[in-house]
């Protein structure tokens, strides 16, 4: 028999409750004691022989004490079960000299972080399996290393499994060349065999079990960081390329010198990539050679990660084209976009490019730079990027402080004089423009300086940059790019927060952690080491910038575009990541790095400025002209941190966070003019609310008497009114207009809408809100009666006061002792929650004896009543009987006895039946089912042939435990969820309303839906919990379409009844039972092995076939609600499509009773029967729970399941689309017994039966008699 000795790293690094110290982890006597606990009992099957299997207890190591006192050699105890193994004795002489035989094997294949545990195939001459000694050597720093094993066997050498080549032992002797199929042994001595861990090997196994928290994260890792990196044949490609641009810019020529605005000598098929406004200014300009070319930024460093490889390179222009004053009114930034424009222009003629663009650097209009893509399929490859930057020592520095002033005002407002005794602003954006590209190499050796003997910077900064561009943060206006955190690592270094010993999870950690407590907006950090008096001090900055990070030179601050309200998200990102980190229930790996977060997702409620032209307009309201002056124009630039700090102060409470998008210009091609401001394109802002405050109606202000009250008035405007309050203060206040829980919800987009029309002059019509577009799906009735929560409101208080009259009922034999409801509108999901509903007579027909309705032929069907189900548990007793039969009569005794109290001690009007009792309760209909608690047991009873009594589940037993336990435990779980988190009921409506549209609720439990639901709000990481429905089913539609179903289970942690063990016993068993469980496996708290939520339903397939619909439906959605330019339909994700149906049954609009709540729904519907009224006592009871669609589809089933599928939305559909079951049109042989919807034929004359496609299609109507409009077959789609 072969063993497997198996590396255990998941055991040896993260279990402390196995190994007390690392070096205990990694000692031999060890690996020793797990072998003889598997060699100990040999005939006993439920020992395994697989190591990886045994189970690790203190117990097993008290199997031989000496094992504690073991001296290298080994012990007679484990011999003898070695040999007893091989069929031979064991004879005591003394410790055996060379019991074991050690092998070298090469594993530089393996994880280079996990030296000691390699699995390793080794050959076992009398056991003739394939083992491994994946065991704990000797520590090693080279590629080889011994392990050990038992010796090699013929029998596994003939089967091809030869060991690596190339293992040199430790002592550097060559192993002597092997007879055939046999090894031999590399001689070590017991030093080396036995040499401790060394400290990197200690530190590593320490760290993982400190930081990663499971091994798994830090495998997770290295691979992410391999997939990202570039990889060395593409770094040759690209070096060749740039020395190819090197050579051709150096041939570039001369061009004589002219005026700055005379731009003749440009070809016409070049445009200055730089919007002159103004356009006169003075200079001259002509184009020489570049004085020196250099590689600058993450290229070098070797931190630049996949998919974007962009090269930097730096073009030093010569000190002879520029003069004195260049520093003024644009001048060297247009010699700057000319001299590019030259090299553009001659680029463009050569074959080595696949393609010459121009685009703003990080969308900065001041800052055009050169794009180059190599030729053919290296196209995608690499972009190199050509910033021009000035020669050192052209300007002084002290000409660029943030206090100085480089554009006139004069020249920008093209007046002819400058007004007498004007002071001009000051333009630190600018100025700072301009000093970025004199610092980019001395900035290039800063960082390489960091880098050096750092290898953890450069695997930190590739998976902070993962991090950044998953959050969207990296690109645009503004925006926290790969450098500015490659400086701010440096920093971190620099001030010893980061050391060079630490890995580049540790550097990530480091940073998120810095970030996560430093607020850049209020203390901002410089890098400069040495103070000099004469450079401007941070508080210089403070008063420049709203973001501040200097750099080494202190000139240079690095945040300059910045806004605040983004640096804000970049740390309330960070704080969340830190959360994350350290939880050990949340998969970190999967979350921050592989999870997307854009905007429609991560924030509440999103808006858009469609036209931001009109923010020209908040310039000259708020009158910014310094702030235009400073960002050459850009008025987007200019407004936008005012545009936020206005939001953020008008929504201060509601909101946690108040962000925007980054304004991003894409890259055009040369021979087109450069793109104006207004070609960023719409605007996104986004808003992340604090629950508890968000919806609030009143907006309170000051007392009327103090001095701030006049700012709020001017703040709010005419919106701002005096108003006493009930501790009799008058303060000004603001009251917003709001009557259902839907309009509150929407207060933030009035607020929004009237700030930024009082102060900025934006109309309405420019603003796009799409907070709530979603939310008419499952609007009831009219728009003013809001979606829904009122009336589930309305239902719970009624069921309420109806659970308080059970329990105090009087004349029960015995007493109950619950009341649970079930019904989804109890745990505030369902769909379109019940109206009180009173039926008008003359729509049905009246059975006057037994005071009941029922429909009418001659009228529409009336509207449906939904029965809502409770569950009234009676106390136990010895009464009780035993027998299942004889409970389910006590049970209709308990019903009638029910209806008869409840009529009689508080006149409700009740309808008893066998099963239930139903009461109606102001207008509403509850469904009482008695349940005893010993039933379920009773149900389980079977008595085998030989008379004995055994307990097992059965289906009858199972669906009652499922009814009177699980669900209302599910319910009151929901319901309280739902008082955690506002918008749960609404997201679990609007998910289950995307589901039946799709015509797939009767393939999708309720409950299943809801659980799903439940699962964002209790483990929303990355997120924070939806505050809207919309976003809550945006995030729902990407869990069903992004969760691996076939490899996890999804774990919800209802009332928090799950430890981190628990959910990590949960994985293991789901991983060994796999094939065994449903397809969708949802785990709770109190159906942890199950699933029983999803045991029957949805099958493959049909989760297959939700997986595309979701994917199709948030891709469709997001570009929808992105894009406030086109027209905005949400609703078309909520039609289904039809197209792949092989037969649609078209139904009459008459007999739906739910038609109103279809996705269109009609302008003019029929009269239902019913008018909403709760007051009536007496009445005659309403006809309860009647869909004859329901009945026609159960019909359908009943008769045709074994030829088709019958899809519908019971939410007032008018179609059934039905699909052929593919092997139900393969022919059968002939039977009898097989002929239901089938038909002879002859097919190579054998008789064989196929379905008889044309009178199923007539059975279809003559089923639906009366509710059937058409059936339209699509021949088409099908052959029999």
């Amino acid at each position: 028999m072969g063993l497997t000795v198996s590396n255990w790293k998941e055991d040896l690094v993260n279990s402390p409750g196995k190994w007390t110290t690392a070096v205990e982890g990694i000692q031999y006597p060890r690996e020793l004691a797990v072998l003889e606990v598997i060699y100990s009992d040999l005939d006993n099957d439920e020992v395994s022989k697989d190591p990886e299997n045994v189970l690790f207890m203190w117990a097993m190591w008290r199997k031989g004490e000496d094992m504690r006192k073991w001296d290298g050699e080994l012990t007679f105890k484990l011999e003898a079960s070695v040999c007893e193994l091989r069929g031979k004795t064991a004879v005591k002489k003394g410790p055996p000299k060379k019991a074991v035989n050690l092998v070298a094997v090469e594993t530089q294949e393996g994880n280079q972080q996990y030296p000691r545990h390699r699995r390793t195939e080794t050959l076992d001459p009398s056991g003739g399996g394939s083992g491994s000694g994946g065991g704990w050597g000797p520590p090693d720093s080279g590629p080889s290393r011994a392990v050990f094993s038992l010796q090699g066997s013929p029998e596994a050498a003939a089967e091809g499994r030869e060991p690596p080549a190339g293992g040199a032992a430790r002592s550097g002797k060559r192993v002597a060349p092997a007879g055939a199929g046999a090894l031999q042994p590399a001689k070590l001595s017991r030093a080396e065999l036995y040499k401790p861990p060394t400290s990197e090997e200690l530190s590593q196994l320490k760290e993982t079990e400190d930081l990663f928290h499971s091994s798994l994260l830090r495998l997770q890792i290295e691979e992410l960081l391999k997939e990202v990196t570039l990889k060395e044949t593409k770094k040759k490609k690209i070096d060749a390329f740039l020395h190819e641009i090197n050579s051709l810019l150096s041939a570039i020529p001369e061009t004589p010198e002219t005026e700055l605005t005379d731009q003749a000598w440009l070809p016409t098929g070049v445009k200055v990539p730089f919007l002159q406004v103004p356009f006169s200014v003075k200079g001259r300009f002509r184009f020489l050679p570049p004085a020196e070319l250099k590689v600058v930024g993450s290229y070098l460093l070797g931190t630049c990660i996949k998919p974007e490889i962009n090269v930097d390179m730096a073009v030093t222009m010569p000190r002879e084209i520029f003069q004195d004053k260049d520093n003024l009114n644009q001048r060297y930034h247009r010699k700057r976009a000319l001299y590019l424009a030259h090299i553009a222009q001659h680029f463009s003629k050569e074959k080595l490019f696949g393609s010459v663009k121009f685009a703003y650097m990080n969308s900065n209009h001041l800052k055009p730079i050169l794009l180059l893509r190599p030729q053919g399929k290296d196209e995608k490859m690499v972009t190199v990027r050509l910033h021009a930057c000035p020669v050192p020592g052209l300007f002084k520095p002290s000409r660029f402080y943030p206090s100085k002033n480089n554009v006139r005002t004069a020249w920008f407002m093209e007046q002819s004089t400058p007004k007498e005794g004007a002071t001009e602003p000051p333009t630190p954006h600018y100025n700072n423009s301009i000093l970025c590209d004199t610092v980019l190499l001395s900035h290039l050796h800063f960082l390489s300086s960091a880098a050096t003997d750092f290898p953890g910077m450069k695997d930190g900064l590739a998976l902070l940059k993962v991090w950044l561009n998953q959050r969207q943060l990296s690109k645009g206006l503004g925006c926290f790019s790969g450098f500015l955190v490659s400086m701010l690592v440096a920093y971190l270094l620099m001030k010893r927060k980061i050391v060079k010993m630490m890995s580049g999870y540790q550097v990530l950690r480091s940073t998120l952690q810095f970030l996560a407590t430093t607020d850049l907006s209020v203390t901002g950090i410089s890098m400069v080491k040495d103070a000099d008096a004469s450079l401007p001090v941070l508080d210089d900055f403070h008063q420049a910038f709203e973001v501040v990070f200097v750099d080494p030179s202190g000139l240079v601050n690095l945040c300059a575009d910045m806004t605040a309200s983004k640096y804000h998200q970049v740390q309330f990102e960070a704080k969340c990541s830190m959360e994350i980190l350290d939880d050990r229930m949340v998969d970190g790996f999967q979350v921050l790095l592989m999870t997307a977060k854009p905007m429609l997702r991560a924030f509440d409620h999103v808006f858009h400025l469609k036209h931001v032209s009109k923010l020209q307009g908040a310039c000259k309201k708020m009158q910014l002209l310094n702030e235009l002056m400073d960002q050459g124009g850009n008025y987007v630039a200019a407004a936008l941190p005012f545009v936020v700090s206005l939001l953020a102060r008008g929504l201060a409470g509601r909101a946690l966070l108040v962000t925007h998008s980054l304004p991003q210009i894409p890259e055009w091609s040369i021979d087109t003019e450069p793109p104006k401001h207004k070609d960023v394109g719409p605007l996104t802002f986004g808003l992340l609310f604090v629950p508890e405050f968000a919806a609030s109606t009143l907006e309170k202000g000051p007392q009327a008497d103090l001095p701030e009250a006049l700012d709020f008035r001017t703040f709010w405007g005419e919106k701002s009114e005096l108003r006493r309050f009930q501790d009799g203060s008058i303060c000004e206040a603001v009251v917003w207009e709001a009557s259902t829980v839907c309009q509150k919800r929407l207060i933030p987009e009035q607020i929004v809408r009237h700030l930024l029309k009082l102060h900025m002059d934006i109309p309405e019509s420019s603003i796009c809100y799409t907070g709530a577009l979603l939310e008419s799906v499952i609007r009831t009735g009219q728009a003013a009666s809001g979606t829904g929560e009122e009336a589930m409101v309305g239902v719970v208080c009624s069921y309420d006061d109806l659970s308080r009259k059970l329990w105090n009922l009087k004349g029960l034999p015995l007493t109950v002792t619950a009341v649970q409801g079930v019904h989804p509108a109890l745990r505030y999901t369902d769909v379109f929650p019940p109206i009180p509903m009173k039926p008008i007579y003359s729509f049905h027909t009246r059975i006057r004896t037994k005071h009941l309705l029922l429909p009418s032929e001659g009228k529409p069907c009336p509207a449906y009543i939904a029965p809502l189900k409770i569950i009234c548990h009676m106390e136990g007793s010895g009464q009780w009987p035993q027998d299942k039969e004889a409970i389910k009569r006590i049970k209709a005794a308990f019903h009638l006895q029910l209806a008869e109290l409840l009529q009689q001690q508080h006149q409700l009007v009740c309808r008893p039946a066998a099963t239930h009792t139903d009461v109606y309760k102001d207008g509403y209909v509850f469904r009482l089912q008695v349940a005893y608690h010993r039933e379920p047991l009773i149900l389980k009873e079977v008595v085998t042939p030989e008379g004995m009594l055994k307990y097992q589940d059965t289906e009858e037993s199972r669906q009652l435990e499922l009814q009177t336990l699980h669900l209302p435990y599910l319910t009151s779980s929901l319901h309280g969820l739902q008082q955690q988190h506002p918008v749960f009921g609404s997201t679990c409506r609007l998910a289950k309303r995307w589901v039946s549209a799709q015509l797939l609720s009767d393939s999708i439990s309720e409950e299943c839906v809801d659980l799903l639901v439940a699962f964002l709000f209790l483990h929303p990481a990355p997120f924070t919990p939806p505050s809207s429905p919309q976003v809550g089913f945006l995030r729902f539609l990407d869990l069903l379409a992004t969760f691996d179903w076939k490899n996890n289970p999804l774990i919800i942690n209802l009332n928090a009844g799950l430890t981190d063990a628990d959910c990590t016993e949960i994985k293991n068993k789901f991983v060994a039972a796999r094939s065994r469980l449903p397809v969708m496996f949802i785990a709770t708290p109190k159906d942890q092995w199950s699933s029983m939520w999803t045991q029957e339903r949805p099958s493959a397939q049909i989760l297959q076939r939700l997986l595309v619909l979701a994917s199709e439906s948030l891709r469709a959605l997001e570009e929808q609600l992105m894009d406030p330019l086109i027209s905005q339909d949400v609703k078309m994700v909520f039609r289904p499509p039809l197209d792949l149906y092989d037969v649609l049954i078209h139904l009459n609009p008459n007999q739906i009773p739910r038609h109103l709540e279809s996705v269109d729904r009609p302008l003019k519907s029929f009269s239902r029967g019913v008018v909403k009224n709760s007051t009536a006592v007496k009445i005659l009871f309403p006809v309860v729970d009647y869909d004859p669609v329901q009945y026609y589809l159960q019909e359908l089933r009943d008769a045709f399941s074994d030829l088709a599928l019958f899809f519908y939305d019971k939410h007032g559909g008018e179609v059934i689309a039905v699909l052929w079951k593919p092997l139900s049109f393969q022919p059968q042989p002939f039977k009898v017994s097989s002929m239901k919807g089938r038909m002879v034929t002859t097919l190579n004359n054998e008789l064989v039966c196929i379905p008889n496609v044309a009178a199923i299609l007539e059975d279809f109507e003559v089923l639906g008699e009366g509710l059937v409009k058409s059936v339209e077959a699509r021949t088409e789609k099908w052959t029999i």
